[in-house]
């Protein structure tokens, strides 16, 4: 199916080279199976003000689409909720998971690029871990992506965008990610 000289991302090629290395050596696994890898990421955009303005969710799955480089889709509401004049299946956010080539690409361009575009940045929560291996990341304005032509911005919004691992352990997910060049703010001194 694929031939030999395909595209693999450079955060692909480091993980196989370097951070399987690296974290074998600091969990002391027996298996190259036993390290943790990134599954997939989740982006998540909640979109306020969606019940009453339609084309809200339209831009928003149309930049998400554009900061993914993936088609997103758009959540809808799972119940009724009176008091917010919600409707059970309104469209009330947009929502990509990206795996494979595009989650790598996705990462490399959110470590490299957008992160350092945040206002005052230094550096990620280390404490957003769900204990099962999960990272949760919140960026407040979804003009850091230089997809996004900020002229052509309505509304800026933020999002959710969670990094899926097989770790079992934070410490296992937070080297993993560590590893791969996620800016945590306090760095661990080893």
């Amino acid at each position: 199916m694929a031939n030999t000289t395909s595209y693999i991302p450079r955060l692909q090629k480091k993980y196989r080279e370097e951070v399987v290395a690296a974290l074998m050596k600091k969990f002391n696994y027996k298996s190259v199976m036993q390290v943790p890898r990134l599954v997939k990421i989740c982006l998540n955009q909640g979109i306020n003000g969606a019940v009453t303005d339609k084309k809200l969710v339209d831009n928003a799955v149309d930049e998400m689409t554009r900061i993914a480089g993936q088609k997103a889709i758009p959540t809808l509401s799972k119940k009724d909720i009176s008091n917010f004049k919600l409707r059970k299946h309104m469209p009330i956010g947009a929502r990509v998971t990206l795996r494979g080539t595009n989650m790598y690409d996705f990462l490399d361009r959110l470590i490299a690029v957008s992160l350092p575009r945040v206002r005052d940045f230094k550096g990620v929560n280390e404490k957003a871990f769900d204990g099962r291996g999960n990272y949760t990341l919140g960026i407040t304005e979804q003009i850091i992506f230089p997809e996004i032509d900020i002229d052509k911005v309505t509304k800026i919004s933020g999002m959710d965008i969670t990094f899926v691992t097989t770790a079992t352990t934070n410490e296992e997910a937070y080297e993993l990610l560590k590893e791969l060049g996620m800016p945590f703010k306090n760095m661990k001194k080893d």
